[in-house]
């Protein structure tokens, strides 16, 4: 079993030396393993209203638990600064998360800052954002009108006393309802339901959860049970397999596979033979895509993580405050590009219990 490190540490372990390389701008970047760079997923705040056991437990996230000071994290003006730096270097999609990203106070106003970039092509980014919903009846038309494109909803449960119990809140699941009928009466589409099934906790909500979402316009997405962090007490014996998952819902619906809509697509989507919309399935722990993820991750307080299960990270926010200019954060964003060469996933037996990795509710998922 992994050893469980204080939290307070575990920020303090996450730092690398920035590397500098030569790039050419306007020329994407591409990494050890020929993946190109093309996503950043910006955690905004390390705040969250949940204590779900597989993100933020509560004995370890108790109300003792000290987060980042505001003059630690990154302002809007700086993370805005990077994600323009980014799109240089040929990122074209953005996705917003946490912690939960709508405690972060003005949320608008950073998506209204983001929604003025250009990617290579000189395209607006694709602004995306990670909620547990609970906030979104008050802000889904505020958030479309600044620019925000896509929602992803992370919701575990439809029965009431298991949704508070997965994600150890008083909050009712109807509140999260409300706010995806929010969302999508603002005109946010198609939003993208996740939820992590674990073994003996609600495999069973697999099935009322497809019927639920069904005909909806939105795409549920069911995800393995993930060894991200150290204090979820993971072990693969709590893991309900893509295939097994698949299995729950080919005895109830008639499903078909299909086509990924792009290269380093999580989610492996089914579709209803009768036209009843899509599923789809993330399985990094028993069937790894590791080979074209394009994917960095910044913290709050700007370290830059390379992959989802990373045990360190690179401090940009030192960079941000001093006096570099965008030529050198570029280079040195392009030197840790170039020099990724993480697939944990795929050499998970070999590593697993070896390393501490960096908790999911600092960087996001």
């Amino acid at each position: 079993m992994t050893n469980i490190i204080p939290i307070s540490d575990i920020r303090k372990v996450a730092q690398r030396p920035l590397p500098q390389a030569e790039y050419t701008p306007g020329r994407p970047l591409v990494d050890q393993l020929g993946r190109a760079l093309r996503d950043l997923r910006i955690s905004i705040t390390d705040k969250c209203n949940f204590r779900c056991s597989y993100c933020m437990p509560r004995d370890q996230f108790g109300s003792d638990h000290v987060f980042l000071p505001h003059s630690q994290i990154l302002s809007f003006e700086e993370i805005t600064r990077m994600a323009r730096l980014f799109a240089q270097l040929g990122v074209n999609k953005l996705r917003i998360t946490g912690g939960e990203p709508l405690l972060r106070k003005e949320m608008t106003r950073l998506i209204a800052m983001l929604a003025q970039i250009r990617d290579l092509e000189d395209k607006p980014l694709d602004i995306a954002l990670t909620t547990n919903g609970t906030l979104l009846q008050r802000l889904a038309v505020p958030l479309r009108d600044a620019g925000l494109e896509r929602i992803t909803v992370s919701l575990d449960a439809l029965d009431p006393d298991l949704f508070r119990q997965m994600s150890d809140t008083k909050i009712h699941v109807d509140q999260v309802l409300a706010g995806i009928e929010a969302a999508q009466q603002a005109g946010i589409t198609p939003i993208k339901i996740n939820m992590v099934v674990k073994k003996g906790v609600n495999e069973h909500q697999i099935v009322p959860m497809a019927e639920y979402f069904r005909h909806s316009g939105h795409i549920l997405r069911f995800i393995e049970f993930m060894d991200v962090g150290v204090t979820n007490h993971w072990d693969m014996t709590d893991v309900v397999s893509g295939r097994e998952i698949l299995q729950q819902l080919q005895a109830r619906f008639e499903l078909e596979p299909v086509h990924a809509n792009y290269p380093g697509e999580v989610a492996k989507r089914w579709r209803y033979k009768d036209g009843g919309g899509e599923v789809g399935l993330i399985t990094s722990v028993t069937h790894a895509f590791c080979g074209d993820c394009t994917r960095l991750r910044m913290s709050p307080e700007g370290k830059l993580f390379t992959c989802l299960f990373a045990d360190q990270g690179f401090d940009l926010r030192a960079l941000l405050r001093s006096a570099a200019t965008d030529h050198d954060i570029a280079g040195a964003l392009a030197g840790i590009w170039t020099g990724r060469a993480d697939r944990y996933s795929e050499l998970r037996d070999q590593l697993s219990g070896k390393r501490e990795k960096i908790e999911m509710s600092y960087i996001g998922g």
